[in-house]
Formats: C-alpha cells, structure tokens, sequence
C-alpha cells in the first residue's frame, strides 16, 4: 500500500511557478514611541498599505479618570515595503482611555472608526467627528458640546461588522444589533447615526459572508447565520423578505426547526417587527431611507460554557435494564449560556426511542417494509412519495416468513398472499417505482403487484458444472437499485436481476466480466445516483458531455424521468474495490487493497500502483519473514458496503464499508480535477493495445477521489455474528432525519447533517437482529427493531437535536444558570438562576453601604433617573414532564437584595431528635456589598414534599442562619452537616429545628471554590492555596488535617477518584491544566505525611468547572478475573468552559504500558493538529511558576484514537514494533469505550 503513496506524489504537482516571498521588514513601534499598543488596522483607499496603530501615551485607570481622562491617541504609518520605510502621514490625540478597537471604513470613504465604551470617534487624513454615546462620555475640556445619540448604550465589549460601505453594524453586550450610519458628502464624513435594531444572540465575533449574510459567531450562545436585505425605500422587497422572516421556522425542516426553537436568541431575531431604519442626510438624497431586513437561516447549537452539571434519571428510563443497557437511563443535565442566552442543556449519549408498541416474536432474521403502489393511481412523483404509507410488513423467521399489513394496523395476511412463506427471506424491496414488490428467498425470488405473484424465478449457478444444489445457487446478500437486484451468492459469484419497466418483469443475468471469472466477490452493493444531475458524472473524465447509462425511462403518466445512473460497487476477497457502471458492467473506478483504509482513494487505472519491481521483492520478501511473528493482513476482508449519497443540495456520496474484524471504514466522496498531463495510463494501457485507449478513460470516473471520515468507536462489533446478516439499513426519513442505522452487538444511529455522518449508539435494548423504517397512520415517520432476545418494538425518536456529537435538548431560562443538583427521590432538579434587573442607580448605592453603621451615601452629584443593570438570584425547582418534553419550573425560592445564592445541594442530614435521616435542600448565600461591609452569608434548609395533585412541588423553609463569611460550599458528612464559611470549615449536627456546630477547622486561607466527601474524607480546593485533605474521627469529634498541597494554585474543581482500593486527589486549576494527588504518609517525600505527593499532570486546554465520579462499567476483560476490586472503579466525567465534556479513568499496570509505547509511537505516525507536538501540547503549563513536573502516568485518548485512522498494514507495523498485536490493541481501546459509556 505504501507504494501506492510513490505514485501518487507526481499527480499531484500543480502550476510551476511559485510565489516570491519577500525578506520580512519589521517596523520598530518602541523607537517610534509608541506604548501600550490596544489595536492595530489596515485602512482602504490608499495606494501603499497604510497602518493605523491605537495606543495609549501614558496609562490612567478608573480611580484617576477625573484628573486623566484623554490618554489614547492613533497614529497612521504608510508603509514602503520597498524603501523599507514608515513614514507617519497622519495621527490624531486626545482619545478617551476606554478606546479599544479599531474598525476600517471601506471605500469609497476611507478613513477609521475608533471605538470606545461611551463614544464612538470617526477620523480620517481630511476629516473627524464623534458620537457621545450617553452620559460618561467626557468633552475633551474646553471643547464645545458633543453630539449625542438618541437613546443611551454602552459599547465596551462589542462587536462590528460592516452590511454597506456606510452602514456597519455593531452587536452589544447586551445582546442588541445597533446600526451606526456615516452621514458623508463625496469623502467627508458630516456625521455619524446609530440607531437600535434587533435584539440578537450575546456574540464573540460578528462578520459578513459574500454581501447578503452576516454571521453572529457565540460562545455563550448559539450562533446564527443572519441574511440582511437592504432596499432604498423599495416595499417590495422589504415585503418579500418580511414574509421569508415569518415563515423561516415553517419552511425548515423538522430538524432545523427543534434546532431553531432550542434558540431563545433566534426568537427574538425572528419574531421581532420588520426593521427599518432611516438615515435622512440632507446633501445626499440616496440616503432617505434605507431599509434592513433580517432573517435568520442558519443556527449551530452551542452547550458551553459548562458551568457545572448534575446527573438523572430520563423520564422514560427502564427500571429492568442491567449492564450496558443500563446506562441509556441516565442524562446529563448542564448549566450553560449566560443572560439571555442562558439554558439548561440536557444531553444523552445514546438514543433511547420512544416505544409505540411491544411485541415478543423470538427467531427472527430480517425485516422489510414495502410500499405497494397501484399502477391505476397516479403515480406522480413528489411530496405524495413522502407521505405514503408503507403497505406490507415481512419478517423472516428461522424456516418461514410472515407477512403483515401496515396501512393501518398490523395484521398477519400470511395465507391470503402469494409471498414466499415456506423459508426465510432474504431481502425484499419495491420496483419500477413502487409498483411492484420483489421478494428474494435463499434459492429464487418472486415479484409480487400487491398481494398477487406476477412471476417467479429461480437462480442457476454461474458454473455450468456445478449442480442444483451447490453454493452458486443460494443468495447470500441482496442490494436494490430500482430496476436492479444485485444478488451476491454464497459461493462468492454475483448475479444481476433487469427489470423491464414496460411489463414489470425481471431477468437474471450474470454480468459478462464475471462469467468465467474465478474472483470471488466479498461484498457488494448498488449504488443508485439519483436526480437530475447525478453526482458521479461530474467526476468522469467526459463530465462535460452530458453522458450517462442511465436511460431515460418513460414513468406511468407519461412524463420522462431521468432515472440517474446505477453503478455496482464491490470487494474481492483479495481486498480490492472496483465500481461497475450498470448494466454495462463496464470499469469506471477501481482501488487496490480498499480493506487497507488508507486516508485518501483515488483511481489506480490512472494513479497505478509504483511498479518498481525492487520495491515489490522487497515487500514480498517482509511479508514471508514476518509471516512467523506478525499479523498478517489476508484474513481482514470486506463482508459488506453501503454507497449512499442523501436528497440535500451540494449533497456528496458516503462510502461504508465493513471489515471482517469487525471495524468500520467511512469515506466521503469529492471531485479532483486532475491536469491533462499527470495520466499514467500509458504502462497500463500497452498490455492492452488492441482497446482503444478513448474509450477506456472516457467512462472512468477519473475525477473521482474519496476521503476517509473520523468515526465513532461505539459501532465496532464486539465479536462479528458471522458475515450472513447484512447490518446497514438505509433509511430516508425517521422523523425528518435521513442516513443509516447498524444493526448488530452494538447497534448506532449513523445521521447526516450538513456533509457528516453524526453517530448515536442505540444500547438499551442490547444486540438488534434485523431494523426497518415504518410509516402508517399509528407510526409517524418510525421504524421497527428487532432484538436478539426476540422482541419486536415499534418506535419514534425522541424529538431532541441530533446534529451534535452527542443527542441535545435546551431549555430556555432567560438567566444564568449557577448550579444545578439532582433530587433523586423527587425527581426534581434545583438550580440557581441569576436575572439582570435594571435597579435605580441611587438605591444600588445605598444597598452597598453598612446600614447599621448608619454611614449615609452622598449621592448629591448623581443625577437621579440613572439606572444599572443588578443580578438577582433564585433557586427554581425544575421537572422534565415528559421525554424530550418543556421542563416546567414546579417551585421557585427567591433570595434577599444584594444576596447571591453560591451552592445548591441535596444533603442527607441525621435527626438527632427523632434519631431519623431527612433529605433537604441547602443553599449556601453571601451578600455582595461594598468593600467596608464585613462579609456574611446565610445557610438555609428546606424540605420539598410534592402536592396531592402531584403536579407543584411544596417547598417550606426548616432553617435559615446568618454567619460570617461567604458560605460557598455545602456537603453532607456522615449524617452531619460541613459548612464553609468564609476562611474556616464547620462541622454541624442536626436536631430537627437547629444546626449546632460540631467540631470546626481553620483550613482554607482564603475561599473554598468546591467540597468533596468520600466516608470520612473531605478535599477541599481553595482559590489560590490549591488542595487540603482532612478527615473527620466522630469518637473524638475531630476534623483533621491529613496533608495538602504546598504550591499555590487556583482552583477551579476538585474530586476524588477512586481505583479499587487506591484513592487519588484530583484537581483542576486556572492554567487549564489537571494534577491527582495521592497521600502516602510512609513515603519519606511526603515530609511524614504533610505533603500530597503528584501521580499525574496533564493540560487539558480547556477550564474544568466540575467533576463528576461515576462507576466504570465492567469490561469483557474484567469478567474473566471473578472477584477482582476492578468492580469498585470509578471514572470522572468533566465539562469545561469551552463546551466540552472529557473522562479521566484509572488503567491497568499492563494496559497503561501498552497504550503508553503506543502513544509514543503515535507522536511519529500521526500528522499534528496545528503543528502541535501532543506530548509538548499535553505537558503541565505553570504560566511561569517555578513546578516540578510530576510523573507521566496519563494516556491522552485524543491521540490513541487516530490509530485507528492508520492504514491497516501501518496499524500492524506499529503494534509488532511495540511487541503486541493489532487485535490486543482495539480491545483494549474498545474496553476504554465501553467502561466509560455512562449515558
């Protein structure tokens, strides 16, 4: 395979000549005076570049701003890359200090806008002027009044894009789009406008696409694809695209749409009034009145950033199920967003359909469903294909086959039909548009109008020799491509059945090119390129020519459909992959050693494999040596493919193929224009002269190249049934959604959205047999398993946004969620929500003073309608009502002004009176003052009981106490109560009406950001002053401190992770990194016991707000060692800011080896993401501290992953150089996999 690499290097040499690179010039800003540099720009208009640089001449800071208001200043430097030169053309000074960017104004007005938090300056060599933007904006002194906008805002933080030359468009902090307008006359700016427009998403960044489309890029929300009309005053337009703006969600399909309605910001684009927007300049007459209308078209979902998260129970969960299944009875539920765009972000990692209906049915083999359309009706094609139900139900059992109607219910018609019914089917399927069924049985096949046989065949062996009742007349597997079957026997021949649309009959050929062929066929399948542009033409070499096999086929009303083109696509046993086009069954594309998942695939007829026959010795000769010591690659073959290309616009085709060891190979197709003169065909051709080199390359699909796609590890086949049952079914519409599900040991959802195949494991029922897609007046757009214990279950997916790594629900809260806990016992979820009220800027200040200390607040200078934006807080008590279903806020808690509520927890508390344990619900608050206020914060207890309606939830408060100190960190410690209170922890018993304190410890120097209990451990994390492992002694009454960390570190999460009997530390902290700890009180480094010694390090690259333990599941390598302690094995799921979610997760001794070597060679063979070296990437950074690096005990997962990726051979290559075996290696990746699947 390696050798086909050689090949191909020389077809991919484009144009000769190469662009100069000048030497670099380097422009000294600190010899030009220049300091503190904010924002640099290229500005338009100018014949040489010219850089506009925004810095700041001395610093000042809010305190000074009375005294040093004006410090920022812009420079203009045109720069002669020639000369070398930079000469300052033109500068402007007395900027306000808040300036922070720099936007270019376009042509043909030129010039710079400088951006600052109340004022927006515009200036240019010729020209200046300025907008105050509300009351803090400060004149320069002396100066004459400024011009104000109509409406106060604030611009720090925002966000600009230009929409026309004149008119760009800013996105605030606050989540609103303002249009600023530049009011000129020839170059000269008079003035500039802003005006309010639509209120929108909290953005990052803000950009246009081409001139219609502008894209509001968020990370605390989802983005949005934006298109914007401009007409000058024309109302048609703005009425055309008003009512786009209306029907945007119903247009969408339904995907799109859960998609959409997931958006609370893509509502308020929506549904808000048509904008319009007016600038009147009265030199400019085009400037009247100038009309924007947006319409959102686009929007990707967004879960970040993940502030913490809670683990539940999904409202359909199965109480029976045990092992994997189990683990489909668990979602995630996040707190994410921020604002307005907060939400809560409820994720699943596998699919649990929503059952219809049950039924027991052991012994199954397969199932279809099969529309039966009568040829006296229209058969127009369109919307009607989507909505007809399905007619016929076939199930194949061990020895016979049912047959049952679908239009309305299921009901077994097995003896009023001419099927099929003494043996098992094969396959079974509709042609000649949907008029007739055919039905394929292991030694022929029926064609059936309905229910009544219109003809009958039965297959003869390709071999004349062979007899009746040999392999080539039995059919192994079966592909459908109306009007042709494609039948694959067991002996490795295949037949083609014609079907001939003017009578409805079929025909059995044996392809001319296999006739006396003795290559046996491992798999194969039909690939039908539908539409009136078929995709595959466009690859060929003739693409031009409008050629094609594909007749055009006369349809019933007359009219002529363009059919598309059929091609077939197969395997050898040897591994190589050819494409027929059909029925020709002429080559047009073929691939050596296919089986090898090389990363890229193109044609070998013109990109042929290198023939250096030194190479070729070479090679054989490694393969015999190695035969003794290393796998070999002949036994992995193709058992079966799928090519499939989805009804979407610019859609290109998938190619799956599935190994025999079980792996899955998934590359996505894309054209290559290949220049003229890079062919090779000339040593390939002169072996067969006597064809006519034209005609040859004219039908290859010479342009043709296939990439292959990154997949899940979740559909690997644990241990291959056996290589009969064909696993894909591809399915064109469950619920709206289109792509194809695997059937097998572990069955998954393979979806597509926008050009990629999303991949969703379905593990709660265990291995499925046999699927199909099913459509009738009970089952919307559903489909049918069945499952290896031989139940029939009629299902609809869960209407949740599938087009995402894992399944997603959001529920809009219009706050910021803080924290969210599960009470199991109510199945209710608490969570603290903050909402931006806007307050009067006098009774803000007053609440920040000490009242008691009667200190009254002057506020003489303060005009008095100011108003500022304050959070207040609340725990709301939240339920999910049903699956996939709102969630309805069943209690809300409201907190005290100027109280923020810090922590939410589920407590288990022992009642010292009635000697009882009752679940409540603490919150921990602290008051947010001025700095001369002392601290304090308030603990509170409630007990939530549900009403007899059982529809609210009864919160009454049991408890409530003022302490000093923030109180940011509960937890329940054997029945007691652990408090953190400001810079001390505090044990408490519970009495039923009091907390009385038990034992307290001085420990964390500052503040506590998170609390862990495992028996009698607490670890704590501070903010600064990194971790503190203490336990408590209840004979004594004693909390004791065991070690900590002596560093300095901020925290951010903390957690105990646990292996069998071993407990580790872990922590998180503000560099993006993890440490684990480990106490070792005998070891002499630990400083007898005071210092927790470091296991591991490793930079995740990403902040970890939370870690969650859960208990690994038990791995098929597990169960062969009875009683081991792998059982008590815990993993730690985490989230981040960045929207991410990882696992960390002990290993074996043995195994860890084995991944390690493997990682390191990995390093070599695998091509770095950005240049970045994985293990360089992955080392502690300490942000300059001095740290000693700790042991390299962890594998990075991200890496071992693309091993798979390799090409077979490389795959082998690496594990013999690591002294294992390809097969050990999957296992244990597999193992990794599976144990951590925990949704």
């Amino acid at each position: 395979a390696s050798s086909g690499l050689v090949g191909e290097e020389n077809t991919y040499t484009g144009p000769t000549g190469a662009s100069r690179i000048e030497s670099s010039y380097i422009v000294a800003l600190r010899d030009l005076d220049m300091k503190h540099v904010k924002d640099i720009i290229f500005i338009h208009g100018y014949i040489e570049p010219v850089v506009v640089i925004l810095h700041e001449q001395e610093l000042t800071w809010a305190g000074r701003v009375s005294w040093k208001h004006h410090t920022c200043m812009i420079s203009a430097l045109s720069i002669s890359t020639t000369l070398k030169q930079h000469p300052l053309i033109w500068s402007a000074t007395n900027l306000p200090h808040d300036a922070y960017k720099l936007l270019a104004v376009p042509s043909p007005i030129g010039g710079v806008l400088v951006i600052g938090a109340n004022t927006i300056h515009y200036h240019s060599q010729s020209t200046s002027c300025l907008l105050a933007l509300n009351n803090f904006a400060v004149p320069v002194d002396g100066s004459q009044e400024m011009p104000r906008s109509g409406f106060t805002t604030e611009l720090d933080a925002a966000n600009a894009t230009w929409l026309t030359n004149d008119v760009a468009v800013f996105s605030a902090k606050s989540g609103e789009l303002l249009l600023l307008t530049l009011v000129y006359d020839g170059r000269i700016v008079q003035r500039l406008e802003l005006s309010k427009s639509r209120a929108s998403v909290l953005t990052s960044d803000i950009t246009t696409v081409g001139n219609s489309l502008l894209f509001l890029g968020s990370r605390l929300g989802d983005s949005l694809l934006v298109q914007y009309n401009s007409g000058a005053g024309a109302p048609t337009l703005g009425h055309g695209v008003k009512e786009e703006v209306g029907d945007i969600e119903s247009d969408a399909p339904l995907a799109k749409r859960l998609r959409m309605s997931s958006s609370d910001a893509l509502q308020d684009l929506v549904t808000g009034e048509e904008l319009s927007f007016y600038g009147t300049g009265p030199n400019n007459p085009q400037l009247a009145q100038k009309t924007f209308t947006f319409a959102v078209r686009d929007s990707l979902l967004n879960v970040g950033p993940l502030k913490d998260f809670s683990y539940g129970l999904r409202i359909n969960a199965d109480p029976n199920a045990s092992g994997v299944a189990k683990q489909s009875n668990y979602e995630l539920v996040c707190c994410s967003g921020h604002g307005k765009n907060g939400a809560l972000t409820v994720l699943q990692q596998s699919i649990r359909p929503e059952t219809i209906t049950q039924e027991s049915l052991p012994g199954c083999k397969g199932i279809w469903t099969v529309y039966h359309k009568n040829s006296r009706s229209d058969s127009s094609k369109g919307a009607a294909d989507e909505d007809e139900y399905h007619a016929y139900l076939i199930i194949s059992l061990e020895n016979r086959t049912m047959v049952l109607q679908t239009a309305n219910n299921l009901e077994e018609v097995t003896e009023n039909v001419d099927y099929y019914v003494q043996g098992s089917t094969i396959a079974a399927g509709n042609l000649f548009g949907r008029r007739r069924v055919i039905q394929i049985y292991a030694r022929g096949a029926r064609i059936l109008d309905g229910a009544f046989m219109t003809q009958e065949l039965t297959f003869k062996s390709s071999n004349s020799e062979a007899g009746a009742g040999s392999d080539g007349t039995i059919v192994s597997s079966v592909s459908i491509a109306d009007p042709y079957v494609l039948l694959r026997m067991v002996d490795g021949s295949i037949q083609l059945l014609v079907g001939d649309s003017s009578t409805c009959s079929v025909s059995v050929t044996i392809p001319p090119a296999f006739e006396s062929s003795n290559k046996l066929v491992s798999a194969c399948t039909l690939y039908h390129d539908k539409g009136p542009e078929p995709w595959l033409r466009k690859t060929s070499t003739d693409a031009w020519l409008s050629t094609g096999t594909g007749e055009a086929i006369d349809g019933a009303d007359g009219m002529i459909h363009d059919q598309g083109d059929v091609y077939c696509v197969l395997c050898y046993e040897n591994g190589n992959l050819e494409i027929f086009d059909v029925p020709n069954f002429s080559s047009v594309f073929s691939v050596d050693k296919f089986v090898s998942g090389r990363s890229h695939i193109l044609d070998t007829f013109f990109h042929g494999p290198a023939t250096d026959p030194v190479q070729l010795m070479k090679r054989y000769s490694e393969d015999a040596v190695g035969h003794g010591r290393k796998e070999t690659t002949h036994d992995i073959k193709v058992v079966e493919l799928s090519m499939q290309r989805w009804s979407q616009e610019h859609s290109r085709p998938f190619l799956v193929g599935i190994l025999s060891d079980g792996s899955i190979l998934c590359y996505h197709a894309y054209v290559y224009e290949v220049p003229e003169n890079a062919s090779k065909a000339e040593g390939v051709v002169s072996s067969q002269s006597s064809l006519n080199l034209s005609s040859i390359t004219a039908s290859r699909l010479r342009n043709l190249r296939l990439v292959r796609v990154l997949l899940d590890p979740y559909a690997r086949e644990e241990a291959p049934y056996g290589t009969s049952s064909q696993r894909i079914t591809v399915f064109k519409n469950v619920s709206g959604l289109q792509g194809l599900f695997l059937t097998g040991s572990r069955p998954a959802w393979f979806m597509m959205f926008r050009e990629r195949l999303r991949i969703h494991p379905q593990v709660c029922d265990g291995p499925i047999v046999a699927f199909t897609v099913l459509h009738n007046v009970n089952c919307n757009h559903g489909f049918i398993y069945i499952t290896s214990e031989g139940a029939l279950k009629i299902c609809q997916l869960p209407a949740l946004s599938y087009d995402n790594y894992w399944p997603v629900q959001k529920i809009a809260l219009k706050g910021t969620p803080h924290q969210v806990t599960y009470f199991s016992e109510k199945n209710l979820y608490p969570l603290i929500v903050s909402v931006p009220v806007l307050k009067p800027l006098n009774q803000v200040l007053s609440s920040l003073v000490d009242q008691e200390a009667g200190n009254q607040f002057e506020h003489d200078n303060l005009s008095s309608e100011g108003t500022y934006p304050v959070e207040e807080f609340e725990v709301r008590i939240m339920e999910p009502e049903k699956s996939s279903g709102p969630w309805q806020t069943r209690a809300t808690i409201p907190m005290q002004t100027s109280e923020n509520a810090l922590t939410v927890r589920v407590v288990t508390l022992f009642n010292t009176t009635t000697q009882g344990n009752e679940t409540l619900l603490a919150i921990g608050t602290a008051y947010v003052q001025g700095e001369d206020v002392a601290a304090r914060g308030r603990v509170l207890l409630y007990s939530v009981e549900r009403t007899s309606d059982n529809v609210q939830a009864k919160v009454s408060e049991v408890y409530s106490k003022e302490l000093k100190g923030a109180i940011s960190a509960l937890a329940s410690l054997q029945g007691h109560l652990l408090i953190a209170s400001g810079p001390k922890i505090i044990l408490h018993k519970w009495t039923g009406s009091e907390l009385n304190g038990v034992a307290f410890y001085d420990v964390p120097p500052l503040y506590v950001v998170s609390l862990n209990i495992v028996k009698n451990f607490i670890l704590l994390g501070d903010i600064h002053k990194s971790i503190y492992f203490l336990s408590w002694k209840e004979q004594v009454s004693q909390l004791n401190l065991l070690a900590k960390d002596f560093g300095s570190l901020d925290c951010l999460a903390t957690e105990f992770l646990i292996d069998g009997s071993t407990l580790s530390l872990i922590v998180s902290d503000d560099q993006k990194n993890v440490q684990i700890f480990y106490y070792a009180p005998k070891m002499s480094e630990s400083w007898k016991g005071q210092k927790l010694l470091s296991r591991a390090e490793f930079h995740v690259g990403a902040h970890i707000t939370k870690f969650l333990r859960l208990q690994l599941l038990p791995t098929s390598a597990d169960r062969t060692t009875p009683g081991s302690d792998k059982t008590n094995r815990f993993g730690l799921l985490f989230g981040t800011l960045d929207g991410s979610i990882g696992c960390i997760a002990p290993l074996d001794e043995l195994n860890f080896r084995r991944l390690q070597s493997l990682q390191r060679k990995l390093v070599d063979a695998v091509p770095h993401v950005a240049g970045l070296n994985p293990r360089s990437f992955r080392h502690f950074h300490s942000n300059g501290k001095a740290h000693r690096p700790g042991p390299d005990s962890i594998v990075d997962c991200e890496l071992l992953s693309h091993y798979e990726m390799l090409q077979l051979e490389d795959q082998l290559d690496i594990a013999n150089q690591i002294g294992t075996t390809r097969t050990q290696i999957i296992s244990n990746l597999n193992d990794l996999t599976l144990a951590t699947s925990f949704l």
